[in-house]
């Protein structure tokens, strides 16, 4: 990925699917990829959390690659990996911050911590800090 992500683009159909994601792991984390091309999500790839914890997440090494190569096939790349937290605020942890390994994507934080109204919010984690960047929720024709 070339260029610095300024916001992240998802439908109303993926944001469903990354809070249904998130709910149905609750009380763990739930993660996952977002494929896609630019800053427009075209994909969500759910993963299993292996770690089943409800503070850390590690994806399923096969799930990762099995999605990753599918993104590749399509020419697209990894726009963003998303992450729940169940009982805390939609910001990186330092745990998040310490184990960014891809710079390039944008990290989407999903809390539940207020029950009926989760919070998504977007983030570029380098060099253990963390960079707000703007969620948009825009339908394909937008």
């Amino acid at each position: 990925m070339d260029t610095v992500l300024k916001r992240l683009i998802l439908t109303p159909e993926q944001v469903e699917e990354i809070l249904n994601h998130a709910r149905a792991e609750a009380p763990n984390e739930a993660c996952g990829l977002l494929g896609g091309r630019g800053e427009r999500v075209k994909k969500v790839y759910p993963l299993p959390n292996v770690e089943r914890s409800p503070a850390r997440y590690r994806a399923d090494p096969e799930a990762q690659y099995r999605a990753m190569m599918e993104i590749e096939e399509r020419g697209w790349e990894i726009v963003g990996i998303y992450h729940s937290h169940p009982a805390s605020p939609a910001y990186p942890s330092p745990t998040d911050l310490e184990l960014a390994f891809y710079p390039e994507a944008l990290y989407l934080i999903i809390s539940l911590a207020e029950g009926n109204q989760p919070a998504l919010r977007a983030f570029r984690l380098e060099e253990g800090k963390a960079e707000e960047v703007e969620v948009q929720i825009l339908s394909l024709e937008e």
